[in-house]
């Protein structure tokens, strides 16, 4: 019995990868949980028990096959990302780890050990091109940058650890591209004519990009075209 859990999914992206699940039919099952949903579909990144409630849900339905963490944060309110040291503010850099790394993190702990040891199991979470120090060559966005490149560490880690459990397991951080989504609204005035996607032909790029990927892919990030991100 297949089964695919969304975590995010009343996001743009993740609302679109979880539609993209349930009309592909290739899952018996497709949860979607998200902060803004009620009952047993609710989980809170903020909040570990709500995220431990939802694996023993799962837990309950069966082992999934694919874990698609779909969220992020890159501005909030009036406050966004920094353009210069000056900007720093711990409270705001705290509040973006807590969401954009420690979340992630949390999900992985109680999701992880739920994937099956045989097939090809897949762990993925957005992750974000600007959070590559080997490609970062306009620095700013300090904390975004920051925190998903602490995203991508920790999806190294996860993965040489789900490695012992299955040896086929995937691993991986996703950059979607510039998606035309609540988190990107404000930042897409300089967006390439061609490169600013929707959120539905983001999901099918990315669960293309999912379905490419061999379990030696495990523990890296990869673009929305299926190119190799460097860390």
């Amino acid at each position: 019995m297949s089964i695919a859990v969304v975590i995010g999914a009343s996001g743009g992206i993740g609302g679109a990868i979880e539609a993209a699940l349930k009309e592909e039919g290739s899952h018996a099952h497709v949860i979607g949980l998200a902060r803004s949903r009620s009952g047993p579909d609710h989980l809170d990144l903020l909040d570990e028990g709500s995220i431990a409630a939802a694996a023993e849900r799962v837990k309950a339905i069966g082992a999934p096959d694919l874990v698609f963490v779909a969220t992020g944060m890159l501005s909030e309110g009036e406050r966004g990302p920094e353009k210069a040291i000056r900007d720093l503010n711990a409270e705001w850099l705290a509040r973006v780890y807590a969401i954009n790394t420690i979340g992630p993190a949390l999900v992985a702990k109680h999701f992880l050990p739920l994937l099956p040891r045989e097939g090809r199991p897949v762990f993925a979470a957005l992750s974000a091109r600007v959070g590559s120090i080997g490609d970062n060559r306009l620095g700013g966005w300090h904390g975004y940058r920051a925190s998903k490149a602490a995203l991508n560490m920790m999806i190294r880690n996860f993965a040489i650890e789900a490695k012992r459990r299955s040896e086929r397991s995937v691993v991986v951080g996703l950059h979607p591209g510039t998606v035309d989504t609540g988190l990107s609204r404000p930042f897409q005035g300089n967006v390439a004519p061609g490169k600013l996607f929707d959120p539905e032909r983001a999901a099918l790029q990315l669960l293309d990009v999912i379905d490419g990927l061999k379990p030696q892919d495990s523990g890296k990030c990869f673009a929305w075209d299926g190119a190799e991100i460097p860390f």
